[in-house]
């Protein structure tokens, strides 16, 4: 049995993290015959997930050259004739996972997707929660779908009224504005902080992501990679978990907006968004924390008006966001 590594089965990592480590790890040991086919409908139902981490997975192991475009539709492993199957019938073992997966609570397993899809209907207005819908479609029982709300309603995300039932958004101009607010006091002296703890490999890495994303059109799922290279695995060095925590709450209805707002992005703000990030960890690989922390500053603070325009031009929430746990709410 091929294990997974324990990158893939640590706790808290996010589910397009888990895909994406085993997909690898299974690619780089040739236990997926050369041709196969592999797109997001097959691994979503391999790994009992929605198609965004899915496809948040496959488009990391296509950047890293371990995946080919194949025809618009999907991904091909390694070179040969196109072969389409099962990820199960074509060799993935994902026995340690799923091992993993029954000795935790469910609810560790399937939050960090629900996060997700939930930070990303935020802008689109308000939403209900079915509890009853959210068991159904994860396969688990209403009290590990309640544990999940429970942990969303901490994060801020959603609330639960006074009718016992669970709404999350609006998120509004004002509210757009309050969050960066937060960001640009806080997020500073949190790299300040994770400053001594950060390695130089690691900087030099994610500068090549941002590198890379000059070169292309950058799709949402990369966009929100490079936000959290810099807003979220950066910062995670910082020695201040309550720090961490204020952040965290106001970065989540943000950095999950690249999805929602895939049709309306501006490629000169991209290319400001990959510039503003590129000089950061310039700045940080030359050893210039303050003039790092400014610069972070700086782009926070312009990104709220563009990020607000976005918002102005929404419609509904598209399909490709949509979850039949998720219902429109007056």
């Amino acid at each position: 049995m091929l294990a997974p590594t324990k990158t893939a089965r640590q706790q808290g990592v996010p589910l397009y993290e888990t895909i994406y480590v085993v997909l690898r790890e299974h690619i780089e040991a040739g236990r997926l015959p050369n041709g196969l086919v592999v797109g997001q409908a097959g691994v979503a139902r391999a790994f009992q997930a929605s198609r965004v981490p899915a496809a948040a997975a496959l488009q990391r192991l296509r950047d890293e050259g371990l995946l080919s475009d194949h025809d618009g539709r999907g991904y091909l492993v390694g070179q040969g004739d196109p072969l389409r199957m099962e990820l199960e019938e074509a060799g993935l073992d994902l026995g340690a996972v799923l091992d993993d997966r029954q000795q935790r609570n469910r609810h560790e397993w399937i939050y960090p997707e629900v996060e997700h899809a939930v930070a990303s209907c935020l802008a689109h207005g308000r939403f209900l929660l079915n509890e009853s819908a959210l068991a159904e479609h994860y396969k688990v029982s209403r009290t590990v779908a309640h544990e999940v709300l429970t942990r969303l309603e901490r994060t801020g995300i959603v609330v639960q009224e006074s009718n016992q039932r669970w709404y999350a958004g609006p998120l509004t101009p004002d509210g757009i504005r309050h969050h960066f607010e937060m960001r640009w006091l806080l997020e500073p002296e949190a790299l300040r902080q994770a400053f001594p703890r950060l390695r130089r490999e690691d900087l030099l890495s994610r500068r090549q992501h941002l590198v890379a994303g000059l070169e292309a059109v950058v799709a949402p799922v990369k966009i929100e990679r490079l936000e959290h290279d810099l807003h979220y695995r950066t910062l995670a060095h910082c020695e201040n978990p309550l720090l961490l925590a204020t952040i965290r709450r106001s970065q989540l209805p943000l950095l999950a907006t690249h999805w929602t707002f895939e049709h309306f992005q501006d490629p000169g703000e991209i290319s400001h968004l990959v510039a503003d990030h590129l000089a950061v960890f310039d700045q940080l690989i030359d050893g210039r924390l303050d003039t790092a922390a400014a610069t972070l500053e700086h782009h926070l603070r312009r990104s709220v008006d563009h990020n607000i325009e976005l918002w102005r031009r929404l419609g509904g929430l598209p399909d490709h966001l949509r979850q039949d746990y998720l219902v429109a709410a007056s």
